[in-house]
């Protein structure tokens, strides 16, 4: 009798050891899969959720945010689109700077959906970042203009207008789902 031969299936090990492509790719469930370029929308949302939440964060070293950083734990390596770690899980090398790899779950990851990506996809990451650790999880649509908000053994969330989204405890950051989307606003000389 013969069968289908399944193919072989790509290890993380070996994943990590390839070259990085651009856009970068994530590593998950033994696939490997490209994520889309980032446009306009999603770039300028990235830029101002990390700048804001550094302001506040980063010089009392209580955080700090990330734009698209690798993250590597419970067999995935995945590239949220903002990540945020409390600053003791900050890796940091012999000279005190930020090291370059995380083998850690972010504290708060944040995904944003872009027109050609599907929305189940980055839940799914959001959901493997709770599963093993993570405490809170943004997926902002700037189409629908909804921040649905997730959070260990808690039901999802959907916010909009100017309702305050939730903060990793500690973060003296308030933002309504209208601010968030105001970022994408030009500004006026």
């Amino acid at each position: 009798m013969t069968g289908v031969v399944n193919p072989p299936i790509l290890t993380l090990e070996a994943f990590l050891k390839q070259p990085e492509t651009k856009p970068a790719s994530e590593f998950i469930d033994g696939r490997v899969e490209q994520k889309p370029m980032p446009q306009g929308k999603h770039s300028r949302l990235q830029l101002r959720f990390c700048d804001q939440v550094n302001e506040i964060v980063e010089a009392p070293q209580i955080a700090m945010a990330f734009p698209e950083l690798r993250c590597t734990f419970g067999g995935r390596s995945i590239i949220p689109d903002a990540t945020v770690f409390r600053w003791e899980r900050i890796p940091f090398d012999a000279d005190g700077e930020v090291a370059n790899v995380f083998e850690t779950y972010p504290d708060w990851t944040i995904e944003i959906l872009s027109p050609d990506q599907t929305a189940t996809k980055v839940i799914r990451n959001i959901l493997h970042c709770l599963k093993h650790g993570s405490q809170l999880g943004w997926l902002i649509d700037p189409e629908e203009r909804v921040v649905l908000v997730f959070r260990p053994e808690q039901a999802l969330t959907e916010l909009v207008g100017d309702e305050v989204l939730p903060v990793l405890p500690d973060l003296a950051l308030a933002l309504t789902v209208n601010d968030v989307f105001g970022w994408l606003k030009g500004r006026k000389g």
